[in-house]
């Protein structure tokens, strides 16, 4: 008897302690059901600045802030003075400030309502640079002596040899005139030979559907944006592109919000998204931490990047809009750090 007594009770503590466990169960599964009804998972409420979640794409390229990314290979064959190409071809949405689409080949006339590119020239001849400018897609060629090549308001696939591939003359020849896409091949050898790319905020629209330039843009890509509004724009880093600029800023723009985010590049200018009345369309924004430029290294090359840069008030000297020399100070000195004119990136 003592024995089966002995058996019972251990039984019963058996049973007791399973039951306990269970109602812990419940007891947990339903604090969390109550919780999440406060706090739902965060796959709902992303933290959309978390390369883990926005995604850290491996673009198979040394990128990033070390100079060791760097390839000096075509430095014998760069212009002496130093010289750019500004390219701003818009296979979709035309921003105004570029003014009428420019015919073709290299250095075509341009007017008044060029406001871009005439700034682009003038800003860099008072440095001492010499530019080109073309929206000739051909043109992208043989770019090894341009100090950077710059995208200013680019849009869509606008490295891509439109009409070609309706043409029937072209469409049976295999031949150089009928490589469509010579321009992509032309600017990721330049890159690796040590190039220069500077893109200005609609070069952020370009090239969705070629991982290549997304990369080349810090594993960033623009998703949509708010009103064109005043906001404050906040220097977050030292650099030779940031230099003389006060610690915040105004500017008008319209503040591109991101998608991926930008990962190991050297953030140079945020947005404080408190100054904005509207922060977004459909992305949800960027919270305390939305970047408006930054740079990197990228297979070989040099990459200075701003998503500033909409209104042609900003691109013309002595206007009363918002930051105006301000905004000239950061696009001239970070184009002239990505030709190596001045410290790069430190």
């Amino acid at each position: 008897m003592n024995r089966e007594g002995k058996a019972m009770r251990a039984r019963a503590r058996t049973a007791l302690a399973t039951g306990f466990v269970l109602l812990g169960g419940f007891l947990t599964a339903a604090l969390a059901q109550s919780d999440q009804s406060k706090n739902p998972p965060s796959g709902l409420h992303p933290d959309l600045n978390d390369p883990r979640i926005a995604g850290d794409f491996d673009y198979g390229v040394c990128r990033g802030t070390d100079p060791k990314c760097y390839h000096d290979w075509a430095h014998e064959e760069r212009a002496n003075p130093p010289r750019v190409l500004i390219y701003t071809r818009t296979a979709g949405p035309r921003h105004a400030n570029l003014g009428p689409r420019m015919t073709s080949g290299l250095n075509p006339p341009i007017t008044p309502a060029h406001v871009v590119q005439n700034a682009l020239i003038r800003w860099l001849a008072a440095k001492g640079v010499e530019a080109d400018w073309t929206e000739d897609v051909t043109r992208i060629t043989s770019l090894h002596r341009y100090r950077a090549v710059i995208f200013a308001s680019t849009s869509r696939d606008t490295l891509f040899a439109h009409g070609r591939a309706i043409d029937p003359a072209l469409a049976v020849n295999t031949s150089t005139s009928a490589h469509l896409d010579a321009a992509k091949t032309a600017l990721r050898q330049y890159m690796r030979a040590g190039g220069a790319f500077v893109g200005i905020h609609n070069a952020f629209g370009t090239e969705y559907n070629w991982p290549y330039y997304e990369g080349l843009l810090g594993n960033a890509n623009y998703y949509d944006h708010g009103a064109n509004q005043n906001g404050d724009a906040v220097v977050v880093a030292k650099d030779s592109s940031t230099e003389g600029l006060p610690a915040r800023w105004p500017f008008r723009d319209e503040w591109y919000n991101l998608r991926p985010f930008p990962t190991n590049v050297k953030f140079l200018v945020n947005v404080d998204e408190e100054s904005l009345a509207t922060r977004r369309e459909i992305h949800p924004g960027h919270g305390k931490f939305h970047p408006v430029a930054w740079c990197q290294y990228y297979d070989g090359g040099r990459v200075w990047v701003t998503t500033l840069g909409h209104d042609g008030q900003a691109f013309t000297d002595g206007s009363s809009f918002p930051g105006q020399a301000q905004f000239q100070s950061l696009i001239t000195n970070g184009i002239l750090s990505a030709m190596g004119l001045l410290p790069f990136c430190t």
